[in-house]
């Protein structure tokens, strides 16, 4: 190398430290503080901080880089996160390996160039596959395997989604990495009701036509073809974000494999016993015309009268939004039989009288006990009201004491019908409207029923009055719409006995929850479980197996009729039907009518068959034997019951055995201000948008597309602005999965905010140009397949080589346990120190003047020094590529030595073995002695900028430290000290005469001091002036704080709070003022010393 070559690379320096993300305990560009690592503030800090007064520390100048204000460093900030992006065009052939001897390593990071080709080669190379017949011979300990968490077809990836990939797929790369048979299947659910609606809603906007216009087949044609067109959107954004699935097992919920264990299910539920089909109330969506499982179901309190919107009805005129009333409980009066009395009831769903059965009164009530056995008589339709006795049901002391019972249309109400063996009228439509049980209100929507109700008891003096009511409203999870209990027909599956299986499993350690907090809720909800009503009314799904069996020209059977329940054939086929019919009826096939169910299964029904299914259940498949039980179910805490203990009770039933054998439940994605993400609130953020970029004016866009008030609009829009002035910029792939995995502390929400997030596409750009700078101390290094060993082997290593080799080990040991233990931000946080602390601030500065140095008496110091780097470098990728795969591969693939290691070297970073710690390499005495180093360093930095040295000036140091092992450990290092002091010379423990008067001084501990001379350096009237300057701003505040709490009254009237504040404050600001005059007396004395001399 020349000399000219080795100036460059001499002045060429790690990019500005503050615009990377920061180092452990701290946050990466933006300051926020980083998971596992929180910095605390001092009480005066935060007060500081909360009245917008809190400053920055100046930043010290960098190594070889001129010293900058603060300003300055915070444009260059901006200045590397806005760097010029290339026009990139990927020339790679689709599947092929990047050729990158084509392409010159880039002088900064850029997301779209590098993250290009590997993915179409992974895949192409078939590195996501696993063959069952190898991973069949394994034990579980040596296999892992994992099924997707399927998201609807209908939809994209937002954030929440994102951090199931990056968690889900960092584990899935390790577990390959550690040479384990791994597969992790991919999949996407049919949506039942999601789907339905969007294409429903798109053939209206289209050819203005409804499903029932084109009938049900040619609607499931739409459907298929709408699934075709638009549902491959998030296998798109799953492969932008590198999820390593095997793309070749890709399932459907309602592909072929899918539904023919679907029906297999069916079947074996009803055969034993389990499945039946039956008439009660349950949830059902007047929107979706639908019944809905109780876990579907959203709940709003309403404190008292409220107006709402109801979007199936037309709107209420009186209202000038349209809106409805609820929250308030009505009261009116009926009229006891032959008599002038009245019998006054309450409710907050005034429309239900319509279907009252009867009025129900304690047993021992002494106000009614003359209305025992009479009855009431209905005001619209004349009918006959008994009045009945229910202990149960009744509170003698609330209200009138008197309860209306509805037992088609309210929960409690049907438990007491069946009690008292009741009528059950059903007064509504499934569409919600009044039904011909509702006298003169037929045809009326449900909420309008209730105003013209209300006006036709007034005409006939049974309306009492109304009152505001804390009341619960049941939603629609799906569709938003007010619920209505409702008397319907359905499919139920009995899930007692599957459910104490599945907490027997959890309670007996069979199956692991993470975190374990989470075993409470498990076990309360499945030990309280009612039966799952399974059906549903509508025409996208899998419809149920199930005929209605009737002989040709029979009347009077109807499948309406439960009394014909006996009638419905389960069966595999239509064939098998038929079969089963002629057992049933006792008579030919040509005799037969047969019809086939309508509805279709509630969606988490073929989502709970999901982790066997996809692997070729009820069939005995090879994929089967090999991938069945899988490894770890990984998902978001709010599917646990939707899914997660459905596949639990599915798989114990149909297959005898645990799905899975560990739970990992992820925090939930929040917003920083901990709202829900949600579309109505304009806060999600699609995964491309930072992977990609997203500009300013497309953030807003969509805050105005959302359902927030104005208000919150306006408020949205500012914190956008001012969040991301210039938009998102374009941080890539392993930006963002690195970023998330930070938030992964074990707990129920993550409070996500974005700009931490795109803090670590700087992190991406230190690491990009820490590679680059390190592989030209390496350019002609050619390392072994064995070159650790024969490094440790070698004899020849320094302090700084075993310390970089021993916090590697150390660094293996965290991450491998972090990631067996669920704990992704403890490992994301222990490779980003590694990186950012152990090789880029020491390591990498320390060698060079090492690796410069090419004399023969040097060749021994400069051979380590590049073997322990290209160790470092090569083994400390390996550690960051399940977090990080594209950059990771990219730098990995430009290490010299690459293609030439021998039969065994893999072809890809992804096949290498992920680095094991080797206690042997530890070395716990060279990390102390590399920590005492650092130390004194800190201590030179600390004296530098004390006194104002410029960068270029090399000083004298003097070491006074304790004789014994610290000692020989500065000794031994005394060239790295110079190399980060900047230092011309450094003497250890050097006689007290020897060493001049003119120094600046910091203790480092009881055992260390640190001494610099400066004598020829200072200005010390310029010094002096700056301080005297300093002092005067310091004094005027502090006698203003003095007379302000020496003031009368001070004592007596202002709060407890605000004095300590104020005495904290004043406490402060006479240290500092203390501080700057011993500094400047420090100043004259050293002026004097040295005029002396």
């Amino acid at each position: 190398m020349s000399e000219v070559d080795e100036t460059k690379i001499a002045a060429m320096s790690l990019e500005d430290k503050a615009a990377a993300a920061p180092a452990e305990g701290a946050a990466p560009a933006d300051g926020t503080p980083a998971a596992g690592g929180e910095k605390k503030l001092s009480k005066n800090q935060l007060k500081k901080l909360a009245k917008g007064k809190g400053k920055k520390k100046k930043e010290k100048p960098t190594w070889g880089e001129p010293g900058g204000g603060k300003k300055k460093k915070e444009n260059e900030k901006k200045k590397k996160l806005a760097l010029p992006k290339p026009e990139f065009v990927n020339l790679t052939p689709k599947g092929e390996k990047k050729d990158l001897s084509q392409s010159p390593m880039a002088d900064a990071y850029h997301p779209q160039a590098v993250e290009a080709a590997w993915q179409d080669w992974w895949e192409a190379s078939g590195f996501y596959s696993c063959d069952p017949a190898t991973a069949e011979g394994k034990s579980d300990d040596e296999k892992f395997v994992m099924v997707i968490p399927p998201p609807n077809v209908t939809g994209s990836l937002h954030l929440g989604h994102a951090l199931t990939a990056a968690v889900e797929d960092t584990l899935t790369r390790w577990h390959r990495m550690l040479g384990h048979s791994t597969l992790y299947v991919p999949g996407t659910d049919h949506a039942g009701i999601a789907t339905q609606s969007v294409v429903e809603k798109m053939l209206m906007k289209e050819s203005s036509l409804t499903r029932h216009d084109l009938g049900r087949e040619k609607f499931i044609e739409k459907v298929w073809e709408w699934k075709a067109e638009y549902g491959n959107r998030i296998t798109t954004q799953l492969r932008r974000l590198g999820s390593s699935v095997d793309w070749s097992r890709e399932r459907f919920t309602m592909d072929e494999m899918c539904s023919k264990a679907v029906v297999e299910a069916f079947n074996r539920f009803h055969e034993d016993g389990l499945l039946y089909r039956a008439e009660r109330l349950g949830n059902w969506s007047c929107a979706l015309k639908s019944a809905i499982s109780d876990i579907e179901v959203d709940y709003v309190e309403l404190e008292g009268r409220t107006f709402l919107e109801v979007k199936t009805h037309k709107g209420n005129a009186s209202d000038p939004k349209g809106r409805y009333e609820f929250g308030v409980l009505t009261s009116f009066a009926y009229p006891i039989e032959d008599s002038d009395e009245k019998l006054i009831v309450a409710t907050t769903r005034l429309e239900t009288m319509l279907g009252d059965s009867a009025v129900a009164i304690h047993p021992e009530d002494a106000r009614y006990k003359h209305l025992h056995g009479k009855h009431v008589v209905h005001p619209f339709n004349g009918r006959r009201i008994p009045i009945i006795l229910d202990a149960t049901l009744v509170d003698m002391a609330f209200g009138t004491g008197a309860v209306k019972i509805t037992p088609a249309h309210d929960p409690n109400d049907y438990e007491c019908g069946k009690r008292h063996k009741l009528e059950f009228h059903t007064v509504l439509t499934p569409e919600g409207a009044i039904n011909h049980n509702g006298s003169q209100f037929e045809g009326l929507m449900r909420y309008d029923a209730r105003i013209a109700v209300e006006e036709a008891l007034k005409e006939k003096g049974l309306y009492i009055g109304k009152e505001p009511n804390k009341m619960r409203l049941g939603l629609c999870s799906r569709s938003g719409d007010i619920l209505e209990p409702m008397i319907t027909p359905q499919w139920y599956v009995n899930c007692s006995g599957m459910a104490k299986r599945a907490t027997d499993a959890v309670r007996n350690k069979e199956l692991k929850i993470v975190p374990a907090d989470h075993e409470k809720t498990w076990f309360q909800w499945l030990d309280n479980i009612r039966d799952w009503c399974v059906s549903r009314q509508l025409w996208w799904g899998h419809q149920i197996p199930a005929w209605f069996a009737t002989k040709k020209g029979e009347t009077g059977v109807l499948k309406t009729d439960m009394k014909s329940n006996d009638r419905w054939v389960v069966a595999r086929s239509e064939e098998d039907a038929y079969s089963k019919a002629e057992k049933l009826l006792g008579c030919s096939r040509d005799e037969i009518v047969l019809e086939r169910d309508a509805d279709v299964l509630d969606t988490w029904f073929s989502s709970g068959l999901f982790p066997f299914s996809v692997m070729g259940w009820p069939e005995q498949t090879d994929d089967l034997k090999a991938f069945y039980p899988t490894s770890l179910l990984e998902t978001g805490l709010d599917i646990i019951f939707f899914w997660v203990a459905r596949m639990v009770m599915m798989g114990l039933q149909l297959t005898d055995k645990l799905p899975f054998h560990t739970v990992y439940l992820h925090a939930m994605v929040r917003d920083k201000e901990g709202r829900k993400m949600s579309k109505s609130l304009g806060n999600v953020i699609d995964p491309l948008e930072v992977i990609g970029g997203c500009t300013l004016d497309t953030l807003l866009a969509k805050l105005e597309g959302g359902n927030l008030p104005p208000k919150e609009v306006a408020r949205a829009k500012k914190d956008q602005q001012a969040d991301f002035p210039e938009g998102i910029p374009e941080c890539g792939s392993d930006a963002l999965r690195f970023g998330l995995l930070a938030y992964t502390v074990q707990g129920r929400d993550v409070n996500l905010d974005m700009k931490r997030v795109v803090g670590y596409r700087m992190f991406c750009n230190k690491l990009w140009n820490a590679t680059r700078f390190a592989l030209q101390f390496v350019s002609d290094f050619q390392p072994t397949p064995n070159i650790l060993e024969e490094l440790i082997d070698s004899g020849k290593m320094a302090v700084r080589d075993k310390f970089i080799i021993s916090r590697l080990m150390a660094c293996c040991e965290t991450v491998n346990t972090c990631f067996a233990d669920y704990k992704f931000g403890d490992a994301q946080q222990a490779a980003y120190s590694y990186w950012m602390n152990d090789v880029c601030d020491v390591y990498l500065e320390l060698i060079k003047p090492v690796v410069y140095d090419k004399s023969d008496e040097n060749k021994d110091n400069r051979w380590t020094a590049q073997a322990a780097l290209w160790v470092a470098i090569e083994a400390g990728l390996r550690i960051l590529h399940p977090m990080m795969p594209f950059v990771t591969e990219e730098l990995w693939q430009r290490l010299p030595g690459r293609g030439t290691l021998g039969d065994s070297e893999p072809e890809s970073i992804m096949l290498a073995q992920f680095p094991l710690c080797n206690d042997a390499y530890k070395n716990l005495e060279c990390e102390a002695s590399m920590e005492a180093t650092m130390n004194i360093v800190r201590a030179c930095r600390s004296l530098r900028q004390q006194y104002n040295i410029a960068n270029k000036v090399l000083t004298h140091y003097f070491v006074k430290i304790a004789t014994g092992q610290a000692e020989d450990a500065a000794k031994s290092q005394t060239d790295d000290i110079k190399t980060l002091g900047k230092a011309a010379h450094v003497d250890i423990n050097l006689d007290e005469e020897a060493i001049p008067k003119s120094v600046g001084i910091v203790v480092v501990d009881e055992s260390t001091t640190v001494l610099m001379d400066i004598k020829g350096l200072v200005n010390y009237a310029a010094e002096m002036k700056k301080l005297e300057k300093q002092l005067s701003k310091t004094t005027g505040p502090m006698k203003q704080m003095e007379t302000k709490m020496a003031a009368p009254g001070y004592e007596e009237n202002v709060s407890d709070e605000v004095k300590a504040t104020n005495t904290e404050r004043l406490e402060a600001m006479k240290k500092k003022a203390a501080d700057i005059e011993v500094a400047i007396l420090n100043f004259k004395n050293l002026d004097e010393i040295e005029k002396s001399g």
